[in-house]
């Protein structure tokens, strides 16, 4: 066989090879692409995003994207829309507006131990009820200011504030709650006495103010004194 026939074989083997390797490359980047597609768009990705949704809570459902959404299945429409339910509903409930004057009604607590014992000296109290007359539910909490006028307006006494803690309380219309002022009442013969007509009682956080006529007796006067035994105590 002479030398040009074997060239001639050798080359056509080389070819073949070489096709083989660029049919093999071909098959390989479409295969490639295909895999490509179906990770963007097919049942894969809403495997992935649903295996995300469970690893991280709800916020990515809620940060997601349109064409996330529509990729997901119907039950993931309906978790979205519980989820915007209840963010609607807490945000309802933080929104809750402060107790104000207007939506308020006070008054004295009397009978039974509501009635400051005239006989326990410093240790008696009073309590004042607020309730919430308004139609919507509201949150109310700290101390009131209190200050006990005479019948002229000429002598006033602005109550000091006890060290309790306090927190806010929330009100749905027609709920009530009450604070103390704890009194040092004065004797009957006691030329230390001082007796207020009115109680003004202005809300936590609130520049008008309710006005009650004073039931009980005669205050040691301590109005000018650091520590007055006659102080006011937070709401609730």
């Amino acid at each position: 066989m002479s030398s040009i026939t074997l060239r001639r074989r050798r080359t056509l083997r080389v070819a073949a090879a070489a096709l083989t390797v660029a049919a093999g490359l071909t098959l390989t980047a479409c295969n490639g692409s295909d895999t490509a597609g179906a990770k963007t768009s097919g049942k894969a990705d809403s495997a992935a995003a649903a295996a995300d949704r469970e690893a991280t809570g709800s916020s990515n459902e809620v940060q997601g994207s349109g064409s996330q959404a529509d990729s997901g299945s119907g039950a993931k429409s309906e978790t979205v829309g519980k989820q915007s339910g209840k963010q609607a509903a807490g945000g309802a409930q933080s929104g809750v507006q402060r107790c104000h004057t207007s939506g308020l009604k006070a008054a004295f607590a009397t009978g039974g131990d509501a009635t400051p014992d005239p006989n326990a000296g410093g240790s008696t109290t009073t309590s004042i009820v607020l309730t919430n007359t308004s139609g919507s539910t509201c949150k109310i909490g700290g101390f009131p200011g209190v200050d006990l006028n005479t019948e002229h307006g000429s002598a006033d006494w602005s109550l000091q504030r006890s060290s309790a803690k306090y927190s806010s309380i929330t009100l749905n219309p027609g709920d009530s709650t009450d604070f103390t002022i704890n009194l040092a009442l004065a004797g009957e013969n006691d030329e230390n006495s001082w007796t207020p007509a009115f109680a003004v009682i202005t809300p936590p956080n609130e520049t008008s103010s309710l006005t009650l006529d004073w039931p009980w007796g005669g205050l040691v006067d301590q109005r000018g004194a650091t520590h007055p035994a006659t102080f006011v105590n937070p709401i609730g």
